[in-house]
C-alpha cells in the first residue's frame, strides 16, 4: 500500500466516522420556558427537519408547541405525536399551536406524515 491509498483510506474512515456522529451522535435538548397562561412553551421550526429536534417538558405541566413551517415539500404537512393522539396539519408559512397536558414521563416521538422527518418530546418528572 503506497501513501496515496493510504490517504485515501484514512480519508474515508473519517467520512464515516463524522456521518455515524452526524445522524446517531448526541442531540441538545432545548427545554420549554414557561410562558403567559402557564404553559411551557416553545417554537419548533419545520425547514428540512424540527428545529429544535428535541424538546424537555416537564410531566403534568400544559404544553404548548407552536410548529412553524417554513417549506413547500408535502411531506412536513402534517405532525404525529401518536403517543399522546395528536395528529395536526401544518400549512406552509403559518404558526400551529398545539397544547396538551403530558400525563407520563418518558421519551417519545413526533414525526411527519411520512414519518422521515422526526424529533423527540422529553418528559421530565
Amino acid at each position: 500500500m503506497d501513501t496515496a491509498q493510504i490517504g485515501v483510506l484514512i480519508g474515508g474512515l473519517a467520512l464515516i466516522a463524522f456521518t455515524l456522529w452526524f445522524f446517531f451522535g448526541p442531540r441538545a435538548s432545548e427545554k420549554a420556558a414557561v410562558g403567559t397562561g402557564g404553559a411551557q412553551e416553545i417554537t419548533v421550526v419545520v425547514k428540512g427537519g424540527y428545529s429544535p429536534d428535541r424538546i424537555e417538558v416537564k410531566r403534568g405541566q400544559r404544553v404548548r408547541l407552536n410548529f412553524r413551517r417554513e417549506e413547500s415539500t408535502s411531506c412536513t404537512e402534517q405532525l404525529i405525536l401518536g403517543d399522546f393522539g395528536i395528529s395536526k396539519m401544518l400549512p406552509q408559512g403559518q404558526t400551529v399551536p398545539i397544547e396538551f397536558t403530558p400525563d407520563k414521563a418518558g421519551e417519545f416521538t413526533f414525526h411527519c406524515g411520512m414519518n422521515m422527518v422526526r424529533g423527540k418530546l422529553v418528559v421530565d418528572d
